[in-house]
């Protein structure tokens, strides 16, 4: 199989699966994709919403690591109707690879540069009536569409009050090549287990649209659900919702896993493979500092992973899987090696699971982000493009 860049030439049988190897990969460390499981979580949203709700796939910082192109083709193919990135480069990254479907640019665009989104039928954000003071003197060829950002209370960016509403569409008919053609807000706290916050900025979202809509007779879409509001309100999401970090098999907190609306499929799993064992006698230090030093005669493994490919140094401790069994990395995480503790010989060549499934046991990205204390959405950003993505399923 061929992708528009010509990276992607040829596919091996791997386990039974069918899998889209990329060329020039020697190192014995990837990440697994799997597309179909991308697909049913899609299929799976779409089930729970009304019919004349949308799904906007989220495929920023190259779809939360998970590779953009490959990913946004498959949302596409599942139902997905618009795809939204954070930044412009993004969006020209899908353009330059042949994908047509509409493009929702979530980030802050220089004015300059809205000739530019607009040639290639990007659909920008705004929140400032001195941005679109600045764009309405420009020249436009083909049509720019926007979409409004109103801040009910993410604190980020976007319209907070009526009177700046009112201000900004007084500016919008200021330039016949520039539309208006959605608004939406985004929820601070859709998954927590507390959701006053959420009803308090989802009150000033109806308020806000209630003058609106007063001020503004045309028809446009709206968008208020993050993959946690969708996935606890289905039916209150108005014409999209915006589906990212469920998209890809994870859930958005605890309390929203807890509740399994929808039992997702994780989509990215990550592996290695043994590149040297041996056996070391009791007292001998282990990686840099000499922060672990064997109590008895130990096997030790080394594999081609470290912090230089987003493998973090605390994740010394961690337990990761062989032969299904649970082993311990020990001694500091080294920028492109990571020796575990290893519960007997093993030889060369042996797959460690790094995340995700290994015979009946589990590394979940959900105990990589506990060990780390942060989130979920964080640990496939981190891992960068050093390590190979691997796709499993049709694209």
């Amino acid at each position: 199989m061929i992708s528009e860049s010509g990276i992607i030439r040829h596919t091996h049988l791997l386990e039974k699966e069918r899998i889209v190897v990329t060329d020039g990969i020697f190192r014995d460390t990837w990440v697994e994709i799997d597309l179909n499981a991308i697909e049913y979580n899609i299929k799976r949203m779409r089930e729970t919403l009304p019919q004349d709700t949308n799904i906007i796939a989220v495929i920023k910082a190259d779809a939360y690591g998970h590779g953009s192109v490959p990913v946004a083709r498959t949302a596409l193919q599942s139902g997905a109707k618009m795809l939204a990135v954070a930044l412009l480069e993004e969006a020209l990254v899908l353009r330059e690879a042949g994908i047509d479907a509409p493009i929702l640019v979530f980030g802050w665009v220089a004015p300059e540069a809205t000739q530019i989104a607009a040639e290639a039928a990007i659909t920008l954000t705004f929140y400032q009536k001195e941005w679109l003071q600045e764009v309405n003197k420009l020249t436009f060829n083909k049509k720019l569409n926007l979409h409004m950002k109103w801040d009910t209370g993410m604190g980020r960016v976007g319209i907070r009050t009526e009177n700046e509403l009112k201000q900004v569409l007084d500016e919008l008919n200021c330039n016949p090549s520039i539309y208006l053609t959605g608004v939406y807000t985004h929820f601070a706290s859709a998954d927590d287990t507390d959701l006053s916050y959420f009803n308090e900025q989802r009150a000033r979202f109806e308020k806000l649209l209630t003058e609106f809509k007063r001020l503004w007779p045309h028809p446009i879409d709206v968008h208020i659900g993050n993959s946690a509001a969708s996935l606890r309100l289905p039916k209150e999401m108005y014409d999209y919702i915006r589906f990212g970090i469920s998209m890809y098999g994870l859930y958005p907190s605890k309390a929203v896993k807890q509740e399994e609306n929808i039992a997702l499929r994780p989509a990215f799993s990550m592996h290695s493979k043994l590149i040297h064992v041996k056996r070391v006698p009791a007292g001998e230090s282990i990686s840099y500092g000499g922060t672990y030093q064997t109590t008895t005669d130990e096997w030790i493994g080394t594999i081609p992973i470290g912090y230089g490919d987003g493998w973090l140094r605390k994740l010394q401790g961690f337990s990761i899987l062989i032969d299904g069994k649970p082993q311990q990395i020990v001694g500091r995480i080294c920028m492109d090696q990571t020796m575990i503790r290893l519960d007997k010989d093993y030889p060369v060549g042996t797959k460690v699971t790094l995340i995700g499934k290994q015979d009946h046991a589990v590394i979940e990205m959900d105990d990589v982000a506990d060990y780390l204390d942060t989130i979920n959405y964080e640990i496939p950003c981190t891992i960068n493009k050093r390590i190979p993505r691997i796709y499993k399923g049709s694209l």
